[in-house]
């Protein structure tokens, strides 16, 4: 078994666009805004149990090629630095201050490597 006990886990991603997204948002986080990803976890945080099935990631792939483009790189890319951020959260992470983000930043950056 891997150190983390993360072994034969799984992750459902739903790509989707500015629309759906932006209603996502509105329903779950009562913002009328659309955003880049969402993590929808399939246990409460501090469960000592972490089912087989993590959780659902939606990536917005308009948003997507919007960041690419600005960050100088390819739709692939983006969507696999927004899978891993995503990924980070059903870990049970968050990024509320600039230490825990950072945190994030370099986890998405190890992800990406390997």
């Amino acid at each position: 078994m891997d150190e983390l006990g993360l072994m034969d886990k799984e992750v459902t991603v739903i790509l989707c666009g500015d629309e759906t997204m932006r209603r996502l948002k509105r329903e779950f986080w009562g913002e009328d805004e659309t955003t880049d990803v969402l993590s929808f976890p399939t246990y409460e945080e501090g469960d000592s149990f972490m089912p087989p099935h993590l959780g659902d990631v939606w990536i917005n792939l308009q948003a997507a090629a919007r960041q690419a483009e600005q960050a100088g790189h390819g739709l692939e890319d983006e969507s696999l630095i927004l899978a891993a951020h995503s990924l980070w959260h059903l870990l049970g992470h968050d990024h509320d201050d600039k230490n825990s983000w950072r945190g994030f930043e370099k986890v998405q950056k190890r992800i990406l490597q390997l």
